[in-house]
């Protein structure tokens, strides 16, 4: 078993290079992703309570189109940040990157941190890319604000905003360089073949199920189940409503004509009807402009969330394969016992008492038909036997000692995520919150602007 201060995989740690640390004045954020406190002896931290340095504050803006007469044209983005990070060498980083470059990132970024829940990027088979419009303001804001949110996701984690790669993105004038070095020499120890690899995948993927489920997990897999089917519904809901929204703008605009028309065959109500005609047009504008501004992005907002959840339930998923290749490989070394206990009875002349059944029998006479009964044989078997029993003991400790770190690591994460999907639903219900106001304050006014002209009719009895 590991100690609490102690790791098995390079992916959960990181070395930072000395660096100054930046005052973060009077006005350092606070909250979920911005907490100043590590020390472990804060008031109700615990073992598995993630622990940051300090704050990351990321933006990208700024979206211009390079290389624009030219078959190799891209869109770069200004990325920048303000941090009091020991690790970043100045307090306000920025650079010009592509889509490409975060794609990098955030390949890398699973690659060495496997247990840390990495925000997916917005997806890039998109219809754009195939009518060629991928270069129009309006995809190039909301490809900004998706790479916005990813980062910001970023920011807010303890592990990767502490990441070196993630500060050469943000600071490195030779970025490409950087980027064929972390592939050259890639973080953590170099890779070595070891009984686990050599053991085939249907050997340890024999159950999809962990055998002894941990309840902490299952409790958090049931979790995740229930939020996203709650993401689900709320995102098929509010598109019905955009959609809906979408036909009544539709027939606020026909009903603005209609009105108009009226008003030419009503001479003596002429002026009053066609201002009511104006206020429909104005409330049938109010209604497009709420859906783009509003309800357009709650729903890229909402499914983007839901994305998010999709990675950390590949980590969840991730963490039950640990778990089963510590079993699996349990059962291996069980195995391979038996049959070294089975040769040795055999050896001493006491194979019947040993208890270990028919299967063994018959193997038996299969080895004595194959030339192999002999005690020679056997003697060198059991030594063959032996090493493997060996070197399996150590895979097991190794696959056992792997797998609580991974849970220690993931239980983290789970608070980590927990903290960023309350920050982002409070952020994402607040800008609907304030959207709808906005819409209904402006519909009022609209309606309040026609009453005192519709009542000036005046009507003969």
């Amino acid at each position: 078993m590991l100690g609490e201060d102690d790791d098995v995989f390079d992916s959960v740690t990181w070395e930072s290079p000395s660096a100054p640390t930046y005052d973060a004045g009077p006005s350092a954020p606070t909250g979920p992703g911005f907490r100043q406190s590590t020390a472990e002896s804060e008031p109700g931290h615990g073992p598995h309570d993630p622990k940051w340095e300090g704050y990351l504050i990321t933006s990208v803006k700024d979206p211009v189109k390079e290389l624009a007469d030219t078959k190799d044209a891209y869109v770069s983005y200004l990325v920048s940040a303000k941090t009091n990070l020991p690790i970043f060498s100045t307090p306000n980083p920025s650079a010009r990157r592509r889509f490409q470059d975060f794609v990098f990132l955030r390949n890398h970024l699973s690659k060495d941190f496997p247990a840390c829940v990495v925000p997916p990027l917005p997806d890039k088979h998109r219809l754009e890319y195939v009518t060629g419009d991928r270069f129009s303001p309006e995809f190039m804001e909301r490809r900004r604000a998706d790479l916005h949110r990813f980062l910001q996701r970023l920011s807010r984690h303890p592990t990767l905003q502490r990441s070196t790669l993630l500060r050469a993105f943000f600071e490195s004038t030779e970025w490409h360089v950087t980027m064929h070095q972390h592939v050259a020499h890639p973080p953590g120890p170099e890779h070595t073949t070891g009984v686990i690899d050599s053991i085939s995948d249907t050997l340890l993927n024999a159950f999809s199920r962990v055998r002894k489920p941990d309840e902490r997990f299952l409790a958090m897999r049931e979790g995740v189940d229930k939020f996203e089917e709650g993401i689900v519904l709320t995102e098929r809901l509010w598109s019905r409503i955009r959609n809906r929204t979408n036909d009544l703008t539709g027939d606020y605009h026909d009903m603005a004509v209609a009105v108009q028309g009226l008003g030419f065959l009503e001479s003596g109500i002429t002026d009053p009807l066609n201002h009511f005609s104006n206020t429909l047009l104005e409330f049938s504008a109010l209604l497009r402009h709420t859906t783009q501004t509003t309800t357009d992005p709650f729903l890229i907002h909402l499914h983007s969330l839901l994305q998010y959840s999709h990675a950390n339930r590949a980590v969840l998923k991730l963490r039950d394969q640990k778990q089963m290749d510590f079993e699996e490989l349990s059962d291996y070394l069980s195995g391979v016992t038996s049959e070294r206990d089975r040769l040795a009875a055999v050896i001493s002349g006491h194979a019947g008492s040993t208890g270990l059944g028919l299967s063994s029998y018959l193997k038996d006479r299969v080895d004595a038909l194959r030339g192999a009964d002999d005690d020679r044989s056997r003697v060198e078997k059991m030594r063959k036997l032996d090493a493997k029993i060996k070197e399996l003991q150590d895979a097991v400790q190794t696959a056992h000692e792997t797998s609580d770190a991974f849970s220690d690591e993931t239980l983290r994460e789970q608070t980590v995520f927990q903290y960023a999907k309350e920050a982002e639903m409070k952020e994402m219900l607040g800008n609907l919150a304030d959207g709808q106001m906005e819409f209904y304050k402006a519909a009022m006014d609209e309606w309040d602007r026609i009453i005192p002209i519709i009542q000036r009719i005046r009507v003969d009895v």
